[in-house]
């Protein structure tokens, strides 16, 4: 293994200033801090590690999973399945997985690097809904295997992402509103800033556009993924005359059958409403929720494939799940 004092021989300083380098400190400049850095990375230094209640070192293979501000503890949660798929491939790999609940925007005062290689981990796959600026310049430039959920940085080789594909599920929502009769149709997006948000508001005018259907800057809005964004659009949606509402999460979409109902309006009598994600929750609304389906179990397996890939110099940048509708209770016939 590479100690300390290789690096320092390596660069011509002492191995002081190496650890520093590696902890932080702050009494070194950036310069001598990148170096150090950099040539830790070259050479395959990794930190020793003491396996608890045992004074032998150990060495295995570690990845870590960064959460942003989001519930992963039980079925119902959107991350729950994700990190349980990886976590299942992780197992097959025999790698040791860390969750670190993480927000970004705070994380982004940190060097991404240097987190990964003072905890000795091999790479990362990171869940984030929006992704903060900062961050987003660390992982265009970062040394490490990462992996991130439905974002997309710069052109690093080092960088994956794992996805559903938005155009084919949007375009067989729109499809499925089309075929019943509606021509009114609305959309309901998630946080503007997000990549997410932009892929699906461009796959909802693609797939409008695909059917000859009017794209109306009246029914297209950008809220956030919980369901109060719903009561500040959804009433404009009926007023402007929307037969039919795809929501960008089943989240929201269950805001916005609250909405209608509050209106005196029946779901899916007056306006029909579709989610995205196909969440426990979508059987226990009323009516149930038709919904485009992300495979979120298959999702984390995949990330945890991908981040296998770029771990052993493999160059993919990306891997593409299908997507599916989910016809259930609250789509139907417009009426005449």
């Amino acid at each position: 293994m590479i100690t300390i004092k290789e690096i320092a021989d390596y660069l011509g300083i002492s191995p002081g200033t190496v650890s520093k380098g590696l902890n932080g400190a702050t009494d070194i400049s950036d310069e001598t801090r990148e170096k150090v850095l950099t040539a830790a990375l070259e050479l395959g230094y990794k930190p020793k590690r003491k396996k608890p209640g045992n004074n032998t070192y150990i060495y295995e293979r570690n990845v870590c999973i960064f959460v942003e501000n989001m519930d992963y503890e039980n079925k119902e949660q959107f991350s729950y399945d994700l990190i349980q798929g990886f976590r299942q491939c992780s197992n097959q790999k025999n790698w040791n997985v860390d969750i670190i609940p993480a927000n970004l925007n705070a994380l982004s005062t940190e060097d991404f690097d240097l987190l990964m290689l003072n905890r000795n981990y091999s790479g990362a796959f990171v869940i984030s809904i929006s992704m903060h600026n900062d961050y987003n310049k660390q992982f265009s430039k970062t040394r490490f295997p990462t992996v991130l959920f439905d974002n997309l940085v710069g052109d690093n080789p080092n960088v994956g992402y794992v996805a559903s594909d938005e155009s084919e599920g949007l375009y067989l929502a729109v499809k499925h509103l089309y075929d019943l009769g509606h021509r009114r149709i609305a959309f309901l997006n998630g946080a503007k800033n997000a990549f997410v948000s932009s892929k699906r508001t461009e796959a909802f005018k693609r797939a409008m556009k695909l059917l000859d259907l009017k794209i109306d800057s009246a029914l297209t809005e950008s809220g956030y993924y919980v369901p109060d964004c719903a009561k500040y659009h959804v009433p404009k949606f009926l007023d402007a005359g929307a037969t039919a509402i795809i929501c960008a999460s089943d989240i929201i979409a269950s805001g916005a059958i609250s909405e209608v109902v509050k209106r005196g309006l029946s779901v899916p009598g007056d306006v029909s409403i579709i989610g995205f994600d196909d969440l426990p929750l979508c059987l226990n609304v009323n009516p149930t929720l038709t919904t485009i389906k992300q495979d979120r179990l298959n999702l984390g397996k995949s990330a945890a494939n991908l981040l296998d890939n770029l771990i052993n110099n493999i160059p993919v940048n990306r891997y593409i799940l299908r997507s599916e509708l989910i016809v259930r209770d609250s789509t139907a016939s417009p009426r005449i």
